[in-house]
């Protein structure tokens, strides 16, 4: 008996010993039935601080204890599982890939527009799906159904399509291709409508200060565009588009895959509009006339068993417009009394390439390589105003990522470097510089795998202009209950404003153009420097059995310093440095609601409060509604089993308050203007009819109510008078526009 009780005595710290943790191993599917080790996936249990990664081979051994019932193990980009354990055992277990961790799905099917609920920034993702719901015909287009981006003309005569968000135009905005910044620079007024829809794979829209690793540009937050991928899109996608105001458009996309690494694809698109009209009867043309080629070959290179993903992109652009009075003529009127018109011709060539490589045996580290060069030329004359712009551009970022400790905590690194090369034409001077700026950054990444998530980030930068300073940006979610992300951010963003590129609406009016500050770097002007600060919640529930969500967001923009745009005497425009304040208060409700099966309801209500210190006293911006009301629903007939033709429709509606007018009353009275806008109401429809998964056809309306804003052109009937101006606009120019198309495309 006493040899028995040494032997249990020996034995029972051994057995102790053996249920103070829990070992075990998790892997990954892959092709086949195939499974592979997953290194650096978190295993903890939950609601401790006890937690474990796994190694190299997948491999973990965590504590345990009695009390400890759920056993949480995650990843990012896997589905996270909960084991329930209720004795020590050895686990094996296989982790799920997933694409849509991070979307809100309102139905069951594929939604084509998402939010975040896991990620520290406030992002919306529009797909290609969300793209097809309108006339998508070049990137400026792509917002019609979005109701945080506002669409407006930037004038009456040149067609450009300007956007806001946050209450400030594009300028403030980070717009990049695949996060290389693009629209930028010379391309600032036109560049969006360089960017064809048909090869736009995914936007997302981020709202506020975005990630340093971008840069230290974004103010207002940024929009990327994924494009198309060689390897994934169709083999031979075609696109043909007409509307009644003469815009005729081919897109085609034909793909290749060249061997088990490589793909390629050339995107061709072309566009044309070569008949006049004059629907107001003003003059001039209600729409410019234009020619467009747009070029791109695109290479990718996908090597998984090295961890290695490339693309190279090659671009050509050939762009030319032609605005002004019906009669205007190029080869006798151009730079001439006879007839005022414009022309605005623009080649571009461009240039990029991205190499990401991830550790095959670490996969947490990885580094990305990010090169771009672009040449953008443009000439281009506004009456009697010549302005002429050549900007070359060399960006290049390396970014490196890590985790520390585990996968709840990440980090990014890396340095970036950019050079800028304009030579401008203005006012019959030549205005030249050159931008260099080198920076290095850090990002850090916590994410509890529950209800917290953090990015901080900060860089420093060294501009041969805007001298050395830091940008910190700080973005953090909580979520303090099922289906809710509770978000705040505030970032500091920096920039050289591009006066003449950015604003060349200027030059389509009569008025002189003053720059009243000589001290700065740049035109005289010093950098803008602004604050945004932001909140907002994100609630999904269930209403009547059916799934929607419900966002509430605000942000504001302080400016430390600004380059005032003056508007408010109608003879001059004037560029000068803030002294006071400027800032804009956005506030956004917005409602996402299934009513139906396949029935799919989008509203939301947006208030602006943008104000500015003038010369002339404290104003809110003019052209920018207090109020907007935005609603867009959707329907697609249900698909039988083994069947493929469906109708799709959808309807969009908005409705903008008064806008205020800059200020007119030192005109005559005859070109005089009310101090703000009547309110409009604009309404969108399109249907297409699926056929097949390789043909479909589409038909549409755009301002279908035929709203149409009455003299969009002050001065029209003496447009080299003093009182010319096409700047006034706050609506519809051309009234209805209805337009037909189709799409074929081969797997």
């Amino acid at each position: 008996m006493k040899k028995k009780l040494i032997i249990i005595l020996l034995i029972l710290p051994l057995v102790s010993f053996s249920q103070e943790k829990i070992e075990g191993i998790i892997t990954e599917a892959s092709s086949g039935n195939e499974t592979f080790p997953l290194a650096g996936a978190n295993v903890f249990w939950l609601n401790t601080s006890v937690g474990a990664v796994t190694d190299i081979e997948g491999k973990f051994s965590i504590p345990y204890q009695p009390s400890y019932k759920k056993l949480v193990i995650s990843y990012v980009g896997f589905k996270t599982d909960t084991l329930t354990i209720t004795k020590p055992r050895y686990i094996e277990h296989l982790l799920e890939a997933t694409s849509d961790l991070d979307e809100i799905t309102l139905i069951a099917r594929k939604q084509s527009t998402t939010k975040s609920y896991l990620s520290a920034q406030n992002i919306t993702t529009v797909s290609s799906d969300e793209l097809l719901k309108a006339a998508c015909c070049n990137l400026s287009e792509s917002f019609e159904t979005n109701p945080s981006i506002d669409v407006n003309f930037s004038d009456a005569v040149t067609g450009t399509r300007q956007i806001k968000m946050l209450g400030l135009t594009s300028k403030y905005i980070l717009i990049t291709t695949e996060n290389i910044p693009s629209i930028r620079g010379a391309s600032q007024a036109f560049g969006l409508s360089f960017i064809p829809g048909t090869w736009v794979e995914s936007i997302q829209i981020t709202k506020g200060a975005g990630s340093v690793v971008n840069g230290f540009e974004s103010i207002a937050g940024q929009i990327n565009a994924e494009l198309q991928k060689p390897s994934t899109d169709d083999k031979l996608f075609v696109n043909l588009y007409g509307s009644v105001n003469g815009r005729l458009e081919l897109n085609t996309h034909i793909n290749t895959k060249v061997d088990d690494k490589w793909s390629t694809g050339l995107y061709v698109h072309g566009n044309l509009r070569d008949k006049r009209f004059d629907k107001n009867n003003d003059g001039f043309l209600d729409v410019p006339l234009k020619k467009q080629i747009n070029v791109m070959n695109r290479w990718q290179y996908t090597n998984p068993e090295k961890g290695l993903v490339s693309f190279i992109n090659l671009r050509y652009l050939n762009d030319n417009n032609q605005a002004g009075q019906l009669d205007f003529n190029p080869d006798t009127d151009k730079l001439t009394t006879n007839a005022w018109g414009s022309e605005i011709d623009t080649e571009r060539i461009e240039m990029s390439a991205k190499l990401g490589y991830v550790n095959p045996e670490v996969p947490w580290q990885s580094l990305g390589v990010q090169f771009a060069f672009s040449s953008h030329n443009q000439g281009s004359y506004f009456g009697l105003n010549r302005y002429d712009i050549n900007h070359n551009s060399i960006y290049s970022n390396v970014i490196y990522n890590s985790i520390i400790s585990d996968s709840r905590h990440k980090i990014k690194t890396g340095l970036g470097f950019t050079y800028d090369h304009y030579d401008e034409f203005a006012l019959n001077t030549n205005f030249e510089r050159s931008e260099r700026s080198a920076g290095a950054f850090f990002e850090y990444a916590y994410d509890d795998l529950d209800k917290l998530t953090l990015t901080v980030g900060l860089r420093f930068d060294t501009h041969n202009l805007l001298g050395e300073f830091i940008t910190p940006r700080l973005h953090a979610r909580y979520t303090p209950w099922e289906k809710s992300a509770l978000r705040a951010s505030i970032g500091r963003g920096k920039r050289s404003a591009n006066i003449f590129a950015e604003n060349q609406n200027i030059f389509a009016t009569s008025r002189t153009i003053g720059i009243l500050d000589t001290g700065g770097s740049i035109y005289g002007l010093d950098p803008e420097i602004a604050w945004n600060y932001g909140i907002s919640y994100l609630q999904g529930f269930n209403l009547f059995g059916r799934k929607a969500d419900v966002t509430l967001d605000f942000y504001r923009t302080d400016f430390k310093n600004q380059v005032v745009i003056d508007w408010e005497n109608p003879q001059q425009v004037n560029f000068y440095n803030l002294e006071g304040d400027s800032y804009a208060n956005s506030l956004q409700i917005e409602l996402n609601y299934n009513i139906f099966e396949h029935v799919d309801l989008r509203t939301a209500y947006k208030y602006y409060d943008v104000k500015t210190d003038y010369l002339s006293g404290k104003l809110s911006k003019p052209l920018i509604p207090k109020h907007r009301f935005f609603a867009n629903a959707s329907y697609e007939t249900p698909l039988e089993e083994g069947e493929s033709a469906r109708w799709k429709f959808d309807v969009t509606y908005n409705w903008l308050s008064e806008q205020r007018f800059a200020s007119t009353a030192s005109n005559p009275e005859a070109y005089r203007l009310p101090e703000e806008s009547p309110t409009i109401g604009t309404l969108n429809a399109q249907v297409t009819k699926v056929f097949s998964p390789k043909f479909e056809v589409y038909l549409g309306g755009e301002n279908i109510t035929n709203v149409r804003q009455s003299n969009p052109i002050l001065g029209a009937d003496d447009p080299f008078g003093p009182n010319f101006d096409t700047t006034f606009v706050y609506g519809p120019i051309f009234g209805s526009m209805y337009y037909a198309g189709l799409r074929f495309k081969i797997k």
